[in-house]
């Protein structure tokens, strides 16, 4: 092994001192940027009380309206329409339409979807 190498591993100290005074200015940058989060924390208001935090209203919870919707009619033209050509703009209009009772379970029936079982009872 060739000796100038040795002398270039050993060094003079200096790559080690760079390490020591970079670690010191990381040390010092994180300290700081801890007490600025305290300053900012500080000028924040404060958290809501008990009393501040929104109540339901005096008639209770609002509850979901359950209606059944029919489409409007697409206008019947030669050409195609664009959307800006269409009722309110390209936005699908609805209108309330009548009552439709929903499907619901059958008492004697399996109650599964395909399963040809004699059912419930």
């Amino acid at each position: 092994m060739n000796s100038a190498w040795m002398d270039i591993a050993a060094g003079t100290g200096a790559g080690a001192g760079g390490l020591i005074v970079a670690g010191v200015v990381v040390v010092a940058v994180l300290i700081g940027a801890f007490f600025l989060g305290v300053r900012v924390k500080r000028r924040e208001p404060p958290r809501p009380t008990a009393a501040e935090q929104p109540r339901p209203p005096e008639g209770g919870p609002v509850r979901e309206v359950r209606e059944h919707r029919e489409a409007d009619e697409m206008p019947q033209t030669d050409h195609r329409l664009t959307p800006h050509e269409l009722h309110e703009h390209g936005n699908a209009g609805t209108r309330t339409g009548a009552p439709e009772e929903r499907p619901r379970w059958d008492e004697g029936s399996s109650g599964s979807f395909g399963s040809g079982g004699p059912g419930g009872r």
